[in-house]
């Protein structure tokens, strides 16, 4: 066991507090990083509040990892100390099934081990819970430590293990490229990622968002077109365009209006999580054979993917610093969407 710094909550209304937790053991196949820097995603906020049911206590949250290897299990091949790292929102997953067998370990038949707040076994660790990335370090399976690429800043980089991968998994699987016209609904933390993502495959790309505030940001990031879904006449205008839509956000949209927005065989992939169900007209997606469908992140060997693609296009998240004593306050500042456009903890304010 080793002890690293931490910033935990103990209540879902309570504040972080820095403690001291113990990581495991290094196994054979196990990789102590130390982490440089941990991105804060709205599902942070979610899990440390309780908002979604289920979190259990205290809650250490952090699943966009970023830093170097401290050493090594004596089986382990890929890795080595100083190498740069990063770990998502995976840990483990049971490796037998079909989902991981095909690489899509996110879907893991039997559950896939989070990188906090899930229960664990023996492949992970000897009890409790997972203690995420609101630390120091962080003992993880080798399967499931990614390497950052050089030419990407671990700052920038990690936010791309959660925010990167739940945009560029279906941007792949939908065959987002040259031809293809794709849309993504608000320019937020995860958005702006995809925009970047979406232009560097060679899509025609068009922001949806509620005002024209961001729109100078969405050129820069690579849109070809930006509209404001506040006017009622960019439904009338973009009717039947789009291959593919993306909606980021997690507010109650009329799924309706923006299913017409979409051409022949279309699809419009949920990656927000809204509170409230889903309410959709058959006839709209009957009507031209579109599709609604939804994406989880995506698998290790693709989260490997994504990197290397980021690292060769130049591609990082937009990032506001903080140190570990401002989690509280970022925290409530995600929810009034006052960040441009993600917040990453420095861990040496720990």
């Amino acid at each position: 066991m080793s002890n690293a710094a931490a910033y935990a909550l103990a209540t879902p209304d309570g504040t972080f507090e820095k403690v001291t937790i113990e990581r495991r053991e290094l196994g054979p196949r196990d990789v102590l990083i130390d982490i440089a820097y941990a991105g804060i995603c709205h599902s942070d906020i979610h899990t440390a509040r309780n908002e979604w049911g289920r979190t259990r206590y205290p809650c250490v949250p952090g699943h966009e990892i970023a830093g170097t290897v401290a050493a090594v299990g004596a089986a382990v091949g890929r890795f080595a100390p100083g190498d740069r790292v990063g770990v998502g929102c995976m840990v483990g997953s049971c490796g037998k099934c079909g989902p991981c067998l095909a690489d899509e370990e996110q879907y893991c038949e039997r559950g896939a081990i989070m990188t906090y707040n899930t229960p664990v076994d023996a492949s992970v660790q000897t009890d409790g819970h997972t203690l995420g990335g609101y630390s120091t370090q962080v003992v993880v399976g080798e399967d499931f430590v990614l390497s950052i690429p050089e030419g990407i800043g671990l700052d920038v980089a990690a936010p791309l293990l959660c925010a990167g991968i739940t945009l560029f998994s279906p941007l792949r699987h939908w065959g987002a490229g040259p031809g293809k016209k794709v849309a993504i609904i608000g320019m937020g933390g995860l958005g702006h990622i995809g925009v970047k993502l979406a232009a560097a495959m060679g899509a025609e790309v068009t922001v949806l968002s509620h005002s024209l505030s961001k729109q100078e940001d969405g050129k820069r990031f690579g849109a070809d077109h930006y509209y404001a879904t506040g006017d009622k006449q960019t439904f009338r205008d973009l009717r039947g365009r789009f291959d593919l839509i993306l909606n980021t956000v997690s507010a109650d949209l009329p799924i309706d209006d923006y299913l017409r927005l979409l051409a022949l065989d279309g699809t419009l992939v949920v990656l927000g999580l809204p509170e409230k169900p889903l309410s959709v007209r058959s006839f709209l997606l009957a009507g031209g054979r579109k599709s609604l469908a939804g994406s989880m992140i995506g698998g290790i060997a693709q989260t490997q993917e994504m990197l290397d693609f980021c690292a060769a296009h130049g591609i990082g998240a937009e990032i506001e610093l903080i140190s570990a004593d401002e989690i509280d306050s970022a925290y409530d500042r995600v929810v009034d969407s006052d960040v441009r456009y993600r917040f990453v903890i420095d861990t040496a304010t720990m």
